[in-house]
């Protein structure tokens, strides 16, 4: 037999039912909700590409800036060389010049002379040189240092700095 409880519980319609507006009103508030909610996660998410993209760009950016430093550092060594290499040449001409001039009456003089313009000419060379290695040094490892310190974690930076640290004695000679 049933009570009389349970059978009075039984013929009650489900929308008279506690239980039911509980579920409805529950479902409300979730979908009401969900919308904000899905709202500021996508804005959320959305920033946050916006911020990465920025730093690729800004990354992209320097990249070809030091590749444009790098480049024109490269032609200044260029130009470098081809202007230590007139002054050779011009040297070489005008010490041919002076010796045959004074060949008759100089000969000892002139050798003195010819070799004073040698090693002039070898010591600006080697100065030159040596002042277009340093400047495009200079360049590419400020550029490096910029990429490397904006794009590498500080442990990646370290690792980096101990391993060219190692090869530089290789690298220098």
């Amino acid at each position: 037999m049933i009570p009389a409880a349970h059978a009075a519980a039984e013929a009650v319609p489900f929308y008279a039912d506690a239980h039911f507006w509980v579920n409805v009103s529950f479902l409300l508030v979730i979908g009401l909700a969900w919308r904000p909610v899905a709202r500021a996660i996508a804005a959320a998410l959305d920033a946050r590409s916006a911020k990465i993209k920025a730093r690729i760009d800004e990354a992209l950016r320097l990249r070809e800036e030091a590749q444009e430093l790098l480049a024109a550092y490269q032609r200044k060594q260029r130009d470098a060389i081809r202007e230590a290499e007139e002054i050779i040449a011009h040297a070489r001409a005008e010490a041919d010049r002076l010796s045959k001039q004074a060949a008759e009456d100089l000969e000892q003089q002139l050798k003195r002379r010819e070799q004073t313009a040698l090693e002039r000419i070898a010591q600006a060379e080697a100065q030159a040189l040596k002042e277009v290695q340093n400047a495009a040094v200079d360049v590419a490892i400020a550029a490096a240092s910029r990429v490397i310190g904006e794009t590498l974690s500080p442990n990646q930076r370290g690792t980096l700095v101990d391993n060219a640290i190692k090869a530089l004695p290789g690298t220098l000679h």
